[in-house]
């Protein structure tokens, strides 16, 4: 006959065993972030993040060229040129989620970029990153992190696995030593044999 404490440590197994499978299946969804196609900003032929990138580190920022944050193009700038001959890469993304702060043209976000702040990092087309219009990266960032952008300037660090290392709000600068050192720490993970 089973005793209390069997019967309870019965009733705990369920719902631990639950636990780990869907910490089991939401970790192998985190492998797939980068498995999404993007058009240039500008461009038009589509670009398969995950072919382009995987196996390199990726911080994906939502940017805005009309806000108190845009300065951090230049940080961000710094920051690709730094280290991508380590297999690192800004991915920016325009949008005009918060207050309108993007401008509607991508031509016009291209010139502002390049000019303004010189930016070389690979851009992509004009997206949404909150609500329920979100493009299905954000969606994947937001529901891995547990944070969806709350402004302009939100920070997604991502493995050379294709997983989520770390989140970081619009007020972290991208050469915040806790950033910098996240991205050094994910470079010295072997790369993948082949992309």
């Amino acid at each position: 006959m089973p005793t209390l404490l069997s019967r309870r440590c019965k009733q705990l197994f369920v719902p631990v065993g639950l636990s780990l499978l869907l910490v089991s299946a939401f970790a192998s969804a985190a492998g797939g972030l980068l498995d999404r196609s993007y058009r240039p900003l500008a461009g038009k032929a589509p670009v398969n993040l995950a072919s382009a990138y995987g196996g390199d580190v990726v911080l994906v920022v939502n940017t805005a060229s009309k806000c108190g944050y845009t300065p951090q193009f230049e940080a961000l700038e710094a920051l690709h040129a730094r280290y991508k001959g380590r297999g690192f890469a800004v991915l920016g993304f325009p949008s005009g989620d918060f207050k309108a702060q993007e401008f509607e043209d991508e031509k016009q976000i291209q010139e502002f970029c390049t000019l303004t702040y010189g930016v070389k990092f690979p851009m992509f087309q004009k997206v949404h990153v909150v609500g329920a219009d979100a493009t299905p990266l954000y969606q994947d960032l937001s529901r891995v992190s547990g944070e969806a952008p709350r402004w302009n300037f939100h920070k997604y660090l991502i493995g050379r696995d294709g997983r989520l290392i770390a989140s970081y709000g619009s007020k972290t600068t991208p050469d915040d030593p806790a950033v910098v050192a996240a991205i050094e720490k994910a470079l010295e993970a072997p790369r993948a044999a082949a992309k």
